[in-house]
């Protein structure tokens, strides 16, 4: 059996060594008969340096193409085509028609996949069958089960997407035809078609062949169509996310080799990625664990078995101050971890880790180094460019204009609406189908990187600032907020702490909603996809005016006009969002007591009223796609905990917390870190009760964090997971807090790690211009730009099924990876603040 070896030491020293060196060597085994493509045990066609990932990811039935489905090629470590599909546009959009994935069997040659896809309202069925050909090619077969309808001939082809990203200032060529890659899509042609829509014509077209990257090994792919000619598109001319795209028509009457393209991507022999060594980039307090990962290619035979810590000097020059072990973890998904242990250094100053001739760093070490600049950002700056409803200024720059004043006209009944938006048969709302419902123009945040105001996020928003004011006094004051006025301005402090203005610029908007309805609305949202996609001023989104059906579209009279913009308002009752609702209001109350005791008052009486509402009233539970709250008990006793922390223990509200108790038990992963907070008002028993809960989820959760290298709990769903491990990380800080001899800190440190920099794939902070690399190319409303907000959290590390581990640095349009979303911000206020804390009141040497 081959043996791994670091540095030549022998790591077949213990059975745990062996192991790992089992899983490190298997693919270098399997390939050394043939060089080429080979199925491996997760159905991925695979070899050194390239793998063809067939159909694992399938498109997403509410939010369809999100750039990760179909065939896609993963080279040198980096996923550089995706969307393999028969698709029946050239450019598609993110909304238009996708193909339904059936099933994946084995074809009828070895290391052969056969993927069975079709359109679901349209008579077109067929099989893919992807073959391994030649040295790290292969061959891609379309074969219907019947000749393309009439109506299809011409527009049904088979496309892959190549990321725009990976190819800018690279050349190609097609046929006779060549060019260069361009940054920007400005020198492509358009064409109107048949039902008014603009896409783009073809970049070149008309051969058979072609070569992407001809240049760059890294990124050289060649295609030969047997059947139809290529075409190249820039799909950006469409749309700012779009990819580049090969295409190929699938001509009229064709079934079996419909379409037949042979793919052979460059493949380096030998290629190995280099090592990444991750590490919280902002860096550590003196007398904190420090412990980085070295992430390693499983071909990585000659990877070091030592780490060194090196200090900057003052001339730019390092010195050596630490040399250690680094201590293998074992291999997960597809990469060999180890762990480098250096938390001895102690002395504050710049330093670097320096691994394998690569350097990483700078960070620092320092006493008082989460004080300032961790948390203040996602504050000051991304929650203030969020701010709905208002006039947005940061110095020199309009981020937007007062936003929505038109706001909202109420969404008509029966309607499926996009992003998971639904209306049923009944409105829930004393107004009728289209007209304006008064009053919801105020307060809120955009929710995300689009311009919705998605009710269960405001919901936790409200709460987490709420609860930021109240546990740390977070008295952080950056921002000048007038509501009357509707006016922001950043960076000139006003004398009211920045959460709790916060706090109540969301809380206005909950109470208007309530005012309105009677209880929460699911949300607010662009009445179509043409203004939905809308980038730019949120203020340009709508005009600003209440629309006027009497009106002609370019008659206004200064109030109202006859555009219909105005965003719609669904206003479907879920007893789950009250709850949510309720809470949110009651943790507002206590933090605006002493800035806005008339405010804090509404919400206090308007939380008590959705309270007793909900136990009057049948429960209300529509399962609209992550917009009705969770679980309807779980909910109903996190809002209990916050109204009796609000009414200092309301008795008839902690007799129901108390029958609530086996629902906490049932969620103590979601609710219990709420739940320990009413501890003070509570009896003995219901202390005692949530000490066993969590005793039986720590048994669980040990076993489900020791799976991975990190200890953190890693998503491996739709969205990347840093606001997952974000609220994990906090609600481990708050069961530490209640029970010490239970939960340790290490919890909290390592999800906080985790964000700033200790990942897998990269060592980039995943809080926009928090440390000293961060993702500076995500998925605001300003996305456009290729740019960022400062404080904004991206969702971070997506693993792209069955293995591979991915957040892309420099292409800004993939949500699941670079999405800012407003709740995930908060909950990481919540979480550096606890990380503050630890790390202030001991020597926090808890190992992460």
């Amino acid at each position: 059996m081959p043996v791994l070896v670091i540095k030549g030491k022998n790591m077949l020293r213990t059975k745990a060594f062996t192991l790992l060196a089992v899983a490190a060597v298997w693919p270098v085994c399997a390939l050394a008969a043939d060089s080429g493509l080979k199925l491996d045990a997760q159905d991925v066609l695979s070899m050194q340096g390239l793998d063809v990932v067939v159909h694992q990811n399938t498109f997403h039935p509410v939010f369809r193409d999100e750039k990760n489905a179909g065939i896609q090629i993963i080279l040198e470590d980096r996923r550089i085509a995706t969307d393999g599909e028969v698709r029946l546009m050239p450019t598609p959009e993110q909304w238009d028609p996708v193909p339904l994935f059936v099933r994946r069997t084995h074809g009828e040659v070895p290391n052969q996949l056969v993927v069975r896809s079709g359109y679901r309202d349209i008579p077109l069925m067929y099989h893919i069958v992807v073959t391994p050909e030649g040295r790290g090619g292969f061959r891609v077969a379309v074969n219907l089960d019947q000749p393309l309808p009439k109506k299809l001939v011409g527009k049904a082809g088979f496309n892959l997407d190549f990321l725009p990203s990976a190819y800018f200032g690279k050349s190609y060529l097609l046929g006779a035809a060549s060019g260069i890659f361009p940054r920007h899509p400005a020198t492509g042609p358009m064409r109107t078609r048949a039902d008014g829509k603009q896409e783009p014509l073809p970049m070149a077209q008309g051969g058979h062949t072609m070569t992407l990257s001809p240049e760059d090994p890294s990124t050289r792919v060649a295609i030969t169509s047997d059947t139809a000619p290529l075409k190249l598109y820039d799909a950006r001319g469409q749309a700012q996310n779009g990819w580049f795209v090969v295409r190929a028509l699938i001509p009229a009457g064709a079934t079996k080799n419909a379409i037949v393209w042979h793919v052979h991507p460059h493949v380096v022999p030998g290629w190995v990625r280099k090592p990444v060594v991750s590490y919280n980039q902002v860096g550590y307090t003196p007398r904190r664990a420090k412990v980085a990962m070295i992430e390693l290619d499983p071909n990585d035979h000659d990877a070091p078995d030592t780490a060194r810590v090196m200090k900057v000097q003052a001339d730019g020059s390092y010195r050596e101050v630490y040399r250690g072990p680094i201590k293998p973890w074992g291999r997960w998904l597809r990469y060999n971890y180890a762990r480098f242990d250096f938390s001895s250094v102690h002395a504050p100053g710049i330093y670097a880790i320096r691994y394998q001739g690569h350097t990483f760093g700078p960070f620092r070490i320092a006493p008082d180094l989460y004080a300032k600049g961790v948390w203040q950002p996602s504050l000051d700056s991304y929650l203030a460019v969020e701010m709905d409803h208002v006039k947005v200024r940061e110095n020199y720059r309009v981020w937007h204009g007062d936003s929505h004043r038109d706001d909202a006209r109420q969404a008509p009944p029966n309607h499926v609406h996009f992003d998971g938006y639904r209306m049923g048969a009944h409105l829930d709302s004393p107004f009728k189908a289209g007209q304006h419902v008064p009053g919801l123009n105020v307060g809120g945040w955009f929710d995300a990187g689009d311009y919705d105001i998605r009710t269960q996020s405001q919901d936790y928003v409200v709460r987490d600032l709420a609860m930021a004011d109240v546990l740390f006094h977070t008295d952080w004051d950056n921002l000048s907020v007038d509501e009357k006025a509707r006016k922001v301005t950043m960076r000139q402090p006003d004398g009211v702490p920045d959460a709790v203005q916060q706090a109540r610029h969301g809380a206005l908007q909950l109470l208007a909603q309530y005012h309105a309805f009677g209880h929460a609305a699911l949300g607010i949202i662009a009445p179509t996809l043409h203004q939905y996609t809308h980038l730019g001023d949120a203020a340009s989104k709508t005009d600003g005016l209440i629309y006027d059906s009497k009106l002609g579209p370019l008659q206004r009279d200064g109030v109202h006009s006859g555009v219909p913009d105005d965003r719609w308002v669904f206003t479907t009752r879920s007893s789950s969002l009250d709850y949510l609702t309720a809470g949110a209001l009651a943790s507002a109350s206590r933090t605006l007591r002493d800035h806005d005791a008339a405010l804090a008052q509404r919400c206090l009486t308007v939380a008590l009223k959705l309270w007793a509402q909900e136990h009057a009233e049948k429960p209300a539970m529509p399962k609209e796609f992550g917009m009705t709250g969770g679980p309807l008990r779980m909910e109903e006793a996190a809002a209990a905990v916050q109204l009796i922390l609000a009414t200092h223990g309301r008795a008839d509200i902690k007799a129901r917390l108390k029958a609530l108790q086996p629902a906490i038990s049932r969620h103590f992963d979601r609710v219990g870190w709420i739940a320990v907070q009413a501890i003070p008002y509570m009896d003995a028993r219901y202390k005692a009760s949530l000490k066993a809960a969590l005793r039986a989820y720590k048994t669980k959760l040990d076993d489900q964090l020791a799976k991975n290298p990190f200890g953190v709990p890693i998503s491996r769903a739709t969205w990347g997971g840093a606001g997952q491990v974000s609220r994990f990380a906090f609600a481990m800080y708050m069961l530490h807090k209640a029970f010490p001899d239970v939960v340790g800190t290490g919890y909290t440190l390592r999800g906080f790690d985790y964000i700033l920099g200790r990942h897998p794939a990269s060592n980039l902070s995943m809080v926009s211009a928090v440390g000293t690399q961060s993702r500076l190319a995500a998925y605001g409303n300003n996305r456009a730009d290729d740019s960022f907000i400062a404080g904004g959290l991206v969702p971070g590390v997506l693993i792209v099924k069955p293995d591979f581990p991915e957040m892309k640095a420099h292409w800004p349009f993939l949500w699941y990876e670079s999405e800012y979303v407003i709740d995930t911000a908060s909950s990481w206020i919540l979480t550096a603040n606890a990380a503050q804390a630890l790390t202030s009141a001991t020597a926090a040497s808890a190992a992460p």
